[in-house]
């Protein structure tokens, strides 16, 4: 069995940290001696040759009060307009509270074209490389100054895991309201376990986390699972750890009480991570049984084993690969829009050039650009 993974061995890691845990829900305001404990933290980790990325949400709830916006869900120019008050007073914040041990805080926005739109994708990892490489830690949040509601991330758990996937780090640490995950929600059912490693995560696993919870966080048990399901596929061992108390990250190293999912060992190119870490797939191809079973075996999709395909999309674009049960069982580049993916639908692929008047790929997704779930 895979050894457990551990914060203090780590080589790069991603921190998250949530609105509940850095802002006063009550008042809107900065829990400043929190703050000043995790960057303590994050200088021995530093001091060790550790480098850290931190994933903050916040800038809405330190502002929303100061703007007279009552507490509860607000409207999207609203969120905008917050966010746009309140990321400076946060950007503000882990500046002063990393400088005071030596430390060089840098502010980086983003929205998910950044990390879907592969060449975007790559010039911002090209920025945190060069960060890190100059000793600053980077501070990054999703951009809802600019984001509308059908383009966000909705939450910075994911936004982490993408971000860990980017800059190839070995830890994504989830601080939350609660230390790990358990097979029930403990607050309901007092006989629910702690689960303290999750080597493989499975969809009963991913049951465990229910739904979003309403509330201050966009978050959630559920969103820290999607999570992990796309830190762990690229290659990152990811924990769900208490972060409410102080130095959070030095007593995780001290005792060691979260749960850790167990990262997972393919040969996947960097290509390929990319892709299976998509978060906005903008179609699906419904194959019949034998495409399916062909996809298991390393081989391309052709457009004989489509039976359906929904959505719109150009050429290029994330869809879903979907069986005959509707269950998802892969992701991939497609190399013809809809349009003409649905007119070859089903034909063999001597059949395209008449078919579309022109010759095209003989498959619709090309085994480099396909990954089978």
């Amino acid at each position: 069995m895979t050894a457990m993974p551990a914060l203090s061995d780590a080589r790069r890691i991603v921190i998250k940290i949530g609105s509940a845990l850095l802002v006063d829900p009550e008042q809107a305001a900065l829990r400043t001696a929190w703050l000043d404990s995790v960057a303590a933290d994050i200088a021995a980790l530093r001091a060790r040759g550790i480098e850290v990325l931190v994933v903050s949400s916040g800038a809405i709830a330190l502002a929303r009060v100061s703007l007279g916006f009552p507490r509860g869900p607000l409207r999207l120019e609203e969120k905008q307009a917050a966010a746009a008050v309140g990321q400076i007073r946060l950007a503000q914040a882990w500046s002063d509270a990393l400088s005071r041990h030596g430390l060089t805080a840098a502010q980086l926005l983003l929205t998910p074209g950044d990390t879907e739109d592969r060449r975007r994708y790559l010039n911002a990892r090209a920025t945190f490389e060069t960060l890190l490489g100059l000793g600053c830690i980077p501070v990054i949040n999703e951009n809802d100054t600019i984001a509308t509601a059908e383009i966000r991330f909705g939450d910075n758990d994911r936004l982490g895991a993408r971000v860990a996937q980017m800059v190839r780090a070995d830890r994504l640490i989830l601080l939350s309201d609660i230390d790990g995950l358990y097979t029930a929600d403990p607050r309901l059912d007092p006989g629910a376990t702690h689960l303290a490693y999750v080597p493989v995560l499975t969809d009963d696993i991913i049951a465990m986390g229910g739904a979003p919870p309403p509330g201050y966080s966009s978050g959630g048990m559920f969103t820290k699972l999607l999570a992990a399901r796309i830190a762990t596929h690229s290659g990152c061992a990811m924990a769900i750890a208490l972060g409410t108390q102080m130095h959070p990250l030095q007593r995780l190293i001290d005792t060691g009480r979260c749960t850790w999912f167990g990262a997972t060992e393919d040969a996947r190119s960097a290509r390929k991570h990319w892709i299976a870490g998509g978060l906005t797939p903008a179609g699906s191809l419904h194959v019949d049984a034998g495409a399916a079973h062909a996809l298991t075996e390393g081989r391309s999709l052709l457009p004989a084993g489509i039976q359906r395909v929904e959505g719109e999309f150009e050429r290029g674009d994330l869809v879903l690969v979907v069986d005959e049960d509707g269950r998802t069982i892969g992701r991939g580049l497609v190399a013809y829009n809809a349009l003409d993916a649905r007119r070859i639908a089903g034909f063999r692929s001597e059949k395209i050039e008449s078919l579309l008047g022109w010759r095209g790929r003989d498959e619709v997704i090309h085994r480099d650009n396909l990954v089978i779930d």
